[in-house]
């Protein structure tokens, strides 16, 4: 392929053309992926509605026929038992990893010393067991309150999830032990705990298990906490993008510059741009010529020279010359906006992943309550007392808690990212491994991801013998020597100033002229040496062809009778680029080269680096069109770029990889950022997450294999709950330290 075809009518599925647009809700009181999809499925219950529920971005997307409201839409959602309410611009996301560090923060320093006193006889000093009571209670009402809210949400539903056995054991190891204050000797002042491994089939009943709940509502605090704190960033994209924008204007009335706040711009007024202000909003330019460097919104690494009558977009930059534009849309009109609904669309679309804990979780729950239930009944049909048979029911429901279920994803996850960040590779979320494990196309923006984004000199060709490259160099440097514009920057540092330039002018849309030590020299494209009446040597037209077909600019200088020279001045390859290109094909990965620029400049760096497949000259809007059909025919695709053009793109992939160099916009929307301009960091990034993705498998099966088996133990009675509280904390230590491994991680050179 060299060039994207317009895919759009060929991307859009028929059936929704007859559809209103698309409605976007707020929705509150999720607690875990599967309320997402609790959600999702009521919503798509109602005639004509497609609805995609996100829980990490707590958004539904919806497309609904004519006549559907979104208040009707509200009231499936608060039907189902959440809140849901239409987006505000100013409303501020809660953050759940603050609440939940706080909870976690009081569950440990209360947790601890009850843990510590139950598990260690000589420690239990008289009345130990009254103030366990007191230290608990609020770390199993207060701090374990998420788990036993969504207990409640869904029980009203008939669901049950890992929550409900969280609440269930928890609720069953307080409520045994509060009894046995109140009705054994359990409650007596001078009272110690007993540090059997097996049930006393003779016993009266006077235990408590304050420990063993403490410390199944602190595991999984912290492994929720963990999460949330992944999920934190989820929905800065859009904040990203939006704030790229000018937060001012300078606009003109009645021929006076007053300065209004960007919100008060409106269509057809005429603002100023100044050099190095953003431009406030897309428009037309009216007087003036420039250079503006759009690089975040189209990808191009060479400013665009401007004048009247062309088109300028909101948030690029002007680099030289005033400007006065009409604008011709404003707000959510301009294209950043649409680029930020392109991200959007793409993010809420997302469905979310489908843990394996919480696909277990659907048959294991009801099997576990159906285990104690069945325990308590036979135990007390065998003969056997009621203190027994509950004491052998808690201690089901206790080594049944998940805490080695609820700990195995974010454990590897904190473990594997935080070697990463160690590396330069900073991970997003557990999602972001699942997604990284099947991915076989790669698709990789040019500008600043490929290349360095820098303009650099190539090739210098002189027109006779008489003249050298360092003269030709050496007369430009001095010429461009006082401008900001990227190219003349390039062309000042690759050479030794010839002399103090005099009488300098710049020529609009042509280049510029100056003298030095009395003789006139010129410096511009093409159609400056034709107005000029110079004619191009067969040497450079040749070198001039060669630099265009490799994308680059063409510089041309000029003495006062005659063409002395061409500089060729472009993107360059960043030294890693072939290698990383090479990697990626060992890790099965095709590469795909998707940028802005023009078809030469594209198969240029294309053959540069190794890569066949290519889409130049694309849209920002087309970019990401061009990752949905790579997925429509069944490949599983990761995009790696850096500008807000990229920013879509990067959300709709599987896997979206950022550069850290790159835009605020570009990381946000991304799943993985590569805080080093090279794209080495890539393949680590592909291998560290499918380590990462393997740990977190092998923790699953540990942690369920560990419940199968112990579940029996403790439904024969053959296990106290202290030592099923233990059991099951050693199982969240063999978890742990299995991820802790991914410490070890080292790329590979």
């Amino acid at each position: 392929m060299t060039s994207t075809p317009d895919l759009d009518t060929r991307t859009r599925s028929p059936q929704r053309a007859p559809q209103a647009d698309p409605i976007e809700l707020d929705i509150q009181g999720m607690t875990c992926a599967s309320c997402a999809a609790r959600i999702e499925k009521k919503l798509n219950k109602v005639e004509g509605v497609e609805a995609s529920v996100n829980y990490a971005t707590e958004k539904a997307h919806i497309l609904a026929p004519e006549g559907v409201h979104a208040a009707e839409l509200i009231g499936v959602v608060e039907k189902a038992g959440y809140g849901a309410s239409i987006p505000t611009p100013d409303s501020q996301p809660v953050d759940r990893a603050a609440q939940l560090r706080t909870r976690l923060i009081v569950s440990v320093i209360l947790s601890v010393p009850i843990m510590v006193v139950s598990m260690i006889p000589a420690l239990q000093f008289p009345g130990w067991q009254w103030a366990a009571l007191v230290a608990a209670l609020p770390v199993w009402l207060w701090a374990g309150w998420p788990f036993h809210k969504s207990t409640l949400v869904n029980l009203r539903h008939g669901a049950t999830t890992m929550d409900t056995l969280i609440t269930m054991g928890t609720t069953a190891a307080m409520g045994w032990s509060i009894y046995a204050l109140l009705f054994t000797h359990a409650g007596d002042i001078g009272f110690t705990h007993g540090f059997d491994f097996t049930l006393d089939r003779a016993m009266s009943g006077a235990n408590v298990y304050f420990e063993a709940a403490v410390a199944i509502i602190t595991f999984l605090l912290a492994g929720r906490y963990i999460e949330a704190r992944s999920r934190k960033e989820a929905g800065a994209a859009l904040h990203a993008l939006l704030s790229m924008g000018a937060k001012q204007a300078t606009v003109l009335r009645d021929d006076q510059e007053v300065d209004i706040p960007i919100e008060e711009l409106a269509v057809d007024d005429v603002f100023v741009v100044r050099p190095g202000q953003k431009v406030a909003t897309d428009g037309v330019v009216l007087t003036g010529n420039s250079a503006v460097d759009a690089s975040m919104i189209t990808g191009e690494s060479v400013p665009v020279e401007i004048g009247p009558e062309s088109t300028v977009v909101g948030a690029t930059i002007n680099t030289t010359g005033r400007l006065t534009v009409r604008a011709t849309a404003v707000g959510a009109d301009t294209q950043l906006a649409h680029i930020a609904r392109l991200v959007e669309q793409a993010q809420t679309g997302k469905s979310a992943s489908q843990r394996l804990a919480d696909k277990i979780s659907g048959v294991f729950v009801p099997i576990v309550l159906l285990i104690a239930l069945g325990t308590f009944l036979t135990w007390l049909l065998l003969g056997e007392s009621v203190s027994f048979a509950v004491t052998a029911a808690v201690a089901v429901l206790i080594i049944a808690c998940p805490c080695a279920l609820g700990l195995a994803t974010p454990t590897a996850l904190l473990a594997g990212t935080g070697r990463g960040a160690e590396l330069g590779i900073v991970i997003r979320g557990a999602e972001v491994l699942e997604q990284a494990h099947d991915i076989d196309t790669i698709v990789l923006d040019k500008t600043g991801t490929l290349t360095t984004g820098q303009m650099s000199v190539g090739e210098v060709s002189v027109s006779a013998e008489d003249t050298t490259t360092a003269q030709v160099l050496g007369i430009a440097s001095a010429l461009e020597g006082s401008s900001e514009h990227p190219i003349a920057r390039a062309i000042a540092a690759a050479g030794t100033p010839a002399g103090r330039v005099e009488d300098f002018e710049n020529l609009p849309g042509l280049g510029i002229r100056g003298r030095i030590d009395g003789t006139s020299y010129h410096l511009g494209n093409r159609a400056l040496m034709g107005d000029l009446g110079l004619e191009v040597p067969e040497g450079l037209v040749s070198a001039s062809q060669r630099a265009a077909l490799q994308g680059a600019t063409q510089v041309f200088v000029a003495g006062e009778d005659r063409v002395l020279g061409m500089i060729a001045v472009q993107d360059t390859l960043k030294e890693t680029s072939a290698r990383a290109v090479a990697e990626f094909k060992e890790l099965g990965l095709a590469p795909v080269m998707l940028t802005g620029d023009n078809e030469h400049a594209a198969r240029s760096i294309a053959a540069g680096v190794g890569i066949d497949q290519v889409f130049s000259d694309v849209l920002p809007s087309h970019k990401l069109d061009v990752v949905r059909d790579l997925q429509e025919k069944g490949h599983r695709v990761a995009m790696v770029g850096d500008g807000v053009n990229d920013a879509a793109a990067l959300t709709r992939a599987d896997l979206g990889m950022a550069m850290g160099s790159g835009t605020d916009a570009a990381i946000a929307a991304s799943d993985i950022t590569l805080m080093q301009p090279d794209l080495l960091l890539a393949g680590d990034a592909i291998r560290l997450s499918r380590r990462t993705l393997s740990t977190i498998k092998v923790n699953l099966f540990w942690a369920f294999f560990y419940n199968v088996i112990a579940i029996p133990i403790a439904a024969l009675g053959f296990l106290n709950p202290m030592f099923a509280a233990a059991a099951m904390a050693f199982s969240s230590v063999f978890v742990v330290g299995n991820s802790l491994r991914l410490r070890g991680f080292e790329r590979t050179r």
